[in-house]
C-alpha cells in the first residue's frame, strides 16, 4: 500500500440481500454499476451482519464490537456518546467525517463522530420503537406488517424515493466540495433507505423485467407447525396470520424489490461517476455493503430479524485497484471487520492499538492475498421486536448454528445445504459439532444475563417515552450555513472562481 492516506467511501443500501444481485448469481436482477465495481473490486462471497436490523447492525458496524458488547439491543437503543466509532477513529488519523442519509441514530447524539451530517435521517430518533417482551411477539412498535407485501406494487412516488434521491444530491455535492476545497483525507458514507420495504418502485423500474419470469422463492413457505421456535415469534411478530399471502403477492413484491435494486445501481453510478469526474475515485477505497439482507418470501418468511441466509447475509465489495487485485474472498467475514480495516487503510497497515478492545479484525489481508491466519467464524445475534429471549446465531466453516434461548437449536451444513432445508442438530452424528457451535456461542454471551439487561432497558425506554411523549424528539434537522454559501459572505468573482472544478487559474489583467 502507499504511505498516502487513500480517501474512504463507505456506500450502504438497506436491506439488500447479496442472493438477489447478479455478482451473487441472481439471473435477472440489473445492476451494471454494481457489476462494474465488483469487476475493478474484490468481492466477499460470506459477509454478514452482526445483528440483522437496522440500528443495533449499523451499531456494531461503526463500533467494530458486537452488539451487546454496547448494549445496543433493538431498533430504538441510543449509542452513548463516549463509545468510539469509526468516525472517530479516522478523525483521528487526520480523516474529515462526513454522513449522508440514514444511520438511525437514537438519542442526542446525532453525529456520533462524524464531522458534519448533509441530511437528515428517515427513521425515528427517539424510543418510539422500543419493544417490549413482557407483552410478548405480537407487540410491534414499529407496525410492521404483511401489507408491504399484499400491497406491493408500482408507484409514482413514494417516502424512500423522496428520501434517497435528496441522499443521492447531497452526496453528489459534498463530493464535488471535497474535489474543490479539501485538504485533508475524506471519510464520507452515503447511506440509502433502499431496497427496504415497502416493495414498491416507479414505472421505469418496474417495466424492465417482465411480470411472468421474475423468479420465485427457492424454498416455499414452512407450514406453521413445523416452524422453529423464533420463525414462529416472526409469524406473529410480521401479522403474518392476518393476511393470506398469495403467489402472485410473492411475484409483485420481487418485481419491486428487483427494481428497488436497479434504482439504487442508478444511484452507485451516479456517485462514482462524479468521483471519477473530480479526479477523486483512484485515490478512494470505494466499499460497498448493506446493514443486512432481505428474506422476500424464502421459506415463506419476509423482511430480517432471523438468522437465514437471505437475512443475514449481506453484500460486500471493496474497490481500491491501485493496492487490491480484482478477486472474490470465499472467508467468512462480517461488517465488525470493516472498522479496524478502515483504520489499517488510514495508517498504512501500522494501526495503533483501539481503546477498547474490537470484536472484528481487519481485511487487508484477504484483501491483499497475503498469508495469515484467519478465523472462519462469524457471530449475529437478536434481541430486538418480534422475539421475547435472546437469540444467536454462529457460522463456523460450512457450519451454521441458531440458538434460541430456552429452545431446541438449529443446525445446518451449508455447504452441503446452502438453503437450508435439512436441521441437523438432532441426528445423534452430528452431536458434537452442535454442542462445540453451542459451546463457542456462549462463551462470551450469557443469555440469561442478556434478557435481564434487555428487559430492564425496555422498561426504563418504555417509561420515558411514556412520560415525555417522545419529547425531545433528537431528530438531526439539517440546515444550510447560508451565509457561507454561494455567494453570501465574500467577492461574487472571487467565490465563483474557487467552486469552478477543475480549477482555472484566472487569466491575469492585461493591464
Amino acid at each position: 500500500m502507499s504511505t498516502k492516506q487513500p480517501n474512504i467511501l463507505l456506500i450502504m443500501t438497506d436491506q439488500m440481500a447479496p442472493q438477489a444481485l447478479p455478482i451473487y448469481g441472481h439471473p435477472q436482477v440489473k445492476t451494471p454499476n454494481l457489476e462494474q465495481l465488483a469487476t475493478d473490486g474484490v468481492v466477499f462471497e460470506n459477509a454478514y451482519c452482526n445483528f440483522p436490523l437496522c440500528v443495533p447492525s449499523r451499531m456494531s458496524m461503526l463500533t467494530g464490537r458486537h452488539a451487546h458488547s454496547i448494549a445496543n439491543w433493538d431498533n430504538a437503543t441510543d449509542l452513548p456518546a463516549s463509545t468510539p466509532t469509526m468516525a472517530h477513529y479516522l478523525r483521528n488519523a487526520g480523516y474529515s467525517a462526513t454522513l449522508a442519509g440514514k444511520m438511525h441514530f437514537i438519542g442526542p447524539d446525532q453525529l456520533h463522530g462524524f464531522g458534519e451530517r448533509v441530511s437528515t435521517d428517515i427513521y425515528p430518533s427517539n424510543f418510539a420503537w422500543t419493544p417490549d417482551w413482557i407483552k410478548g411477539e405480537r407487540y410491534r412498535p414499529t407496525g410492521i406488517n404483511m401489507r408491504a407485501v399484499v400491497d406491493a406494487g408500482s408507484c409514482v412516488r413514494s417516502l424512500q424515493i423522496d428520501y434517497d434521491d435528496e441522499v443521492e444530491h447531497a452526496t453528489v455535492q459534498k463530493i464535488f466540495d471535497l474535489a474543490r476545497f479539501a485538504e485533508e483525507p475524506f471519510f464520507l458514507t452515503t447511506s440509502f433507505s433502499h431496497p427496504h420495504s415497502p416493495f414498491v418502485t416507479t414505472q421505469k423500474y418496474w417495466d424492465l423485467y417482465q411480470h411472468d419470469e421474475i423468479v420465485m422463492p427457492s424454498v416455499q413457505a414452512i407450514p406453521f407447525e413445523e416452524l422453529d421456535e423464533m420463525s414462529r415469534w416472526l409469524h406473529y411478530a410480521h401479522a403474518a396470520d392476518k393476511h393470506t399471502v398469495t403467489d402472485e403477492h410473492v411475484r409483485n413484491a420481487r418485481h419491486a424489490y428487483y427494481g428497488m435494486c436497479t434504482y439504487i445501481d442508478d444511484k452507485v453510478g451516479r456517485i462514482l461517476e462524479v468521483m471519477s469526474e473530480t479526479g477523486l475515485l483512484d485515490d478512494t477505497v470505494v466499499i460497498f455493503t448493506a446493514d443486512h439482507g432481505e428474506m422476500l418470501g424464502e421459506r415463506g418468511m419476509w423482511y430480517k430479524q432471523c438468522f437465514f441466509e437471505w437475512s443475514t447475509r449481506v453484500p460486500l465489495i471493496v474497490r481500491f485497484p491501485s493496492a487490491f487485485s480484482p478477486g472474490r474472498v470465499s472467508n467468512l467475514v462480517s461488517l465488525v471487520d470493516l472498522l479496524p480495516t478502515f483504520v489499517d487503510l488510514a495508517n498504512d497497515g501500522n494501526s495503533p492499538e483501539p481503546v477498547t478492545s474490537l470484536d472484528g479484525n481487519s481485511l487487508i489481508g484477504l484483501l491483499s492475498c497475503s498469508a495469515h491466519r484467519w478465523d472462519d467464524t462469524v457471530i449475529s445475534e437478536y434481541t430486538g421486536e418480534g422475539v421475547t429471549a435472546p437469540c444467536r446465531m454462529i457460522r463456523s466453516g460450512k457450519y451454521k448454528c441458531i440458538y434460541t434461548h430456552g429452545h431446541p437449536s438449529l443446525l445446518f451444513d451449508l455447504e452441503t445445504d446452502p438453503l437450508e432445508r435439512e436441521d441437523l442438530s438432532k441426528k445423534p452424528e452430528y452431536a458434537d459439532v452442535r454442542d462445540t457451535l453451542i459451546a463457542d456461542l456462549l462463551s462470551s454471551w450469557d443469555p440469561d444475563f442478556i434478557a435481564g439487561l434487555c428487559v430492564q432497558s425496555q422498561k426504563d425506554r418504555l417509561f420515558i417515552q411514556k412520560a415525555t411523549g417522545g419529547e425531545p424528539n433528537w431528530a438531526f434537522r439539517f440546515r444550510f450555513d447560508d451565509s457561507n454559501r454561494f455567494v453570501r459572505n465574500a467577492s461574487a468573482v472571487g467565490t465563483k472562481i474557487k467552486a469552478r472544478y477543475p480549477f482555472v487559474e484566472p487569466t491575469p489583467f492585461d493591464r
